[in-house]
């Protein structure tokens, strides 16, 4: 399960906590614009928007969890299980397997009025990547510099919603996190009110109380509300330092620890990794289960127009300050 979230100071940023209980050794990728992108049902892209993101790398092609583009725009996909729907080839859509997602849209878009553009093309199509690697379940977080839309593929069709919060969780349907919403109106970063009985006094006996009722287990449903309260209310000035700290710190509201998410025999879902992309400056920050420091890869340092994929092996291993 995962939690994707954008956020916006002075520079727009795009990121997401990946939860799982296993890692497929994954790379921060980049796909320069002259890397030839192949696709199963349509013509490869010879030329595209360079990508910067998480990706596992196999037999040359990027299997990006996570990415931006040069043009700002991000993209994320996210475990649907259940809802998620692949429907079979159709002769007049763009056919696109769901691991070609992320750089059909990338490759191809600038910003979030060309994605919706594309989108009245696209068949997200029931195709595998091999047979060791079926398609996941997934739906997408998609946002540039200014608005954010979810995409998800369910038996109806392509449903397509903006997003006006900037969060993506798993499931439900996004329609019915939004609706859920209205279930913690009454939540405040204000002390509480006793609007339980005039008849009864009540001692704020705590700081932080006008939040009682916010959830805090590790479902989708509540990762979704903690995650929505948490950026909506935060707070940071406007420098890459603080912007970049703000958003990791929304993103630890809803981290998973080893140990809390059984998922049989001695397996664990962890948050294996979280990212922060700058999607101004093409900056793509990282930090690990193992690794708490703040790593990043800078898209504008290497060659984008380059032939080849350029890939960075992530940092683990906590690294500690010793001050005596």
């Amino acid at each position: 399960m995962c939690t994707a979230i954008t956020y916006k100071t002075k520079d727009s940023y795009f990121g997401r906590n990946l939860d799982l209980e296993y890692s497929y050794k994954e790379t921060v990728t980049i796909t320069p614009r002259n890397y030839p992108l192949k696709f199963r049902k349509v013509k490869s892209l010879d030329k595209h928007y360079a990508i910067i993101g998480m990706a596992y790398v196999e037999g040359d092609y990027p299997l990006y969890y996570d990415a931006i583009n040069e043009k700002g725009l991000g993209m994320a996909g996210l475990n649907f299980p259940k809802n998620a729907y692949y429907h079979e080839l159709k002769e007049d859509k763009d056919n696109i397997a769901p691991f070609e997602f992320i750089p059909w849209v990338l490759g191809n878009c600038a910003n979030i009025k060309e994605v919706k553009e594309l989108l009245k093309k696209i068949n997200i199509a029931n195709i595998n990547f091999s047979d060791k690697l079926p398609a996941s379940p997934l739906h997408w977080l998609i946002a540039d510099k200014e608005s954010s839309i979810t995409v998800e593929s369910v038996k109806d069709g392509l449903k397509i919603y903006d997003n006006p919060v900037g969060i993506l969780t798993n499931n439900p349907t996004f329609d019915m996190q939004m609706f859920n919403l209205n279930n913690y109106m009454s939540l405040s970063i204000e002390p509480p009110v006793n609007n339980f009985s005039k008849k009864l006094e009540f001692d704020t006996y705590s700081r932080g109380m006008g939040a009682l009722g916010l959830p805090g287990d590790l479902s989708s449903a509540s990762r979704f509300v903690k995650a929505t309260f948490t950026k909506m209310n935060s707070l940071s000035n406007d420098s890459e330092l603080e912007s970049i700290n703000q958003f990791f710190h929304i993103l630890y509201s809803v981290y998973q620890q080893r140990g809390c998410v059984h998922m049989g025999e001695d397996k664990y879902e962890i948050t294996i990794y979280s990212s922060c992309c700058n999607m101004n400056k093409g900056i793509y920050y990282y930090t690990t289960y193992d690794n708490s420091q703040i790593t990043a890869v800078e898209m504008y340092k290497e060659n984008l127009d380059g032939t080849d994929l350029i890939n960075f092996e992530l940092v683990k291993g906590d690294h500690i300050l010793h001050q005596n």
